[in-house]
């Protein structure tokens, strides 16, 4: 990108940001989010939970080391397009292979700086989630807004068939033997939850949202993953039903984020959208079972509900968020079942939370001992 081009980001409420073109010049629409992460924002635009939101990064600087091919958790941005405070089109790291810029033309994302992100982020968390629009090629208010009048709400909105794999596919560890077998279940997997799986010795074989029970049972696998994934869990009848069938056999479960969701679902729990989403790399958990803190990262706009918790004398709720005490962990008191509402794969600069996967190996030992 040479001349600065004019941009426009336009709220559902009728707010309007101007600013600067960055990426590929067009239109890109989506819920409005925000994420606190200062580093890592490769691994966050590539994440599938992100899957048709306009992202909002409340650091101040965004591409300034470049991207690199091996800090992605799919094979895209995500993404629907990026608002920035200060974007750069250089790189200065050595091992980079290209500008963010570069990536964001050759996947054809668009995106807005030179916004204000502190009175923009504000806004957010006083008026709550809502849809927005970015464009480049187009700035007459009234027309963008009669566009972001189509959009549909992410209330009913299921998105995991828009990312989810198709195919059956397997995934061997490499450094260690193949002891345990794990069934995944696709909803918008990261890679580093597989890379996880395969570290600790699992044969991870993942299976796409119309797969059957008895289709995954010839694989004949120890435990079950529920993996993350965008969208509104509520909308996904089929994969709850799945999921319901899957906790029946009392074989060892783990669910992250979205899958998460949907156990809580099948278990005849519910789940709520949220006035504004948990996301960022710096979320502070309490695990109920250990009394101890947990720094995580995160990436949701929908929980299960308290109160449907309380309902059930089988799930006790096992971490809760710190700041606004939602749900962050539920496990059942018969079965070797348990899932977390945030992401223990993701770095969020220490580990607090991968002792989970340990925890989830224990159960599979347990199972074919």
């Amino acid at each position: 990108m040479t001349d600065s081009q004019p941009a426009i980001l336009v709220l559902q409420d009728g707010t309007v940001f101007k600013g600067t073109s960055i990426g590929a010049k067009g239109t890109a629409s989506g819920e409005i989010a925000f994420n606190t992460g200062m580093t890592g924002y490769q691994e966050v635009f590539t994440d599938p939970s992100y899957f048709g939101q306009l992202l909002v990064m409340t650091t101040a600087h965004i591409g300034n080391y470049g991207v690199h091919e091996t800090e992605v958790e799919s094979e895209q941005v995500m993404i629907s397009g990026l608002i920035t405070k200060k974007f750069s089109n250089g790189y200065s790291r050595p091992s980079g292979i290209s500008s963010l810029q570069h990536l964001f033309e050759a996947q054809n994302k668009v995106g807005i700086a030179d916004v204000d992100t502190r009175a923009l982020v504000r806004h957010i968390r006083s008026k709550g989630a809502m849809n927005a629009i970015i464009s480049s090629e187009n700035l007459d208010v009234d027309s963008l807004k009669a566009q972001l009048a189509t959009i549909p709400d992410m209330n009913g909105l299921e998105l995991s068939s828009k990312v989810a794999t198709t195919e059956v596919f397997d995934v061997l560890p490499e450094q260690v033997e193949a002891k345990y077998r794990v069934a995944l279940l696709d909803f918008g997997v990261k890679k580093n939850i597989i890379r996880c799986l395969t570290e600790r010795g699992c044969h991870v074989r993942v299976f796409p949202l119309n797969a059957t029970l008895d289709e995954i049972n010839t694989f004949k696998p120890h435990g079950y993953m529920l993996s993350n994934g965008p969208g509104d869990p509520s909308a996904m009848p089929n994969s709850i039903a799945l999921v319901k069938e899957v906790v029946s056999q009392n074989r060892p479960v783990f669910g992250i984020c979205l899958g998460h969701q949907i156990l809580g679902l099948s278990q005849g729990l519910k789940t709520e959208k949220m006035f504004n989403g948990h996301r960022g790399i710096n979320h502070p958990i309490k695990n109920l079972l250990t009394s101890k803190g947990e720094i995580t990262s995160q990436n949701h706009g929908f929980v299960i509900t308290r109160e449907s918790i309380d309902a059930q004398s089988e799930i006790e709720i096992t971490h809760v968020h710190l700041n606004d005490n939602t749900i962050a962990g539920i496990a059942l008191k018969s079965k070797p079942v348990f899932s977390v509402q945030y992401h223990p794969e993701a770095s969020a600069g220490p580990h607090d939370a991968r002792y989970l996967f340990d925890q989830f190996i224990n159960q599979l030992n347990q199972t074919i001992s």
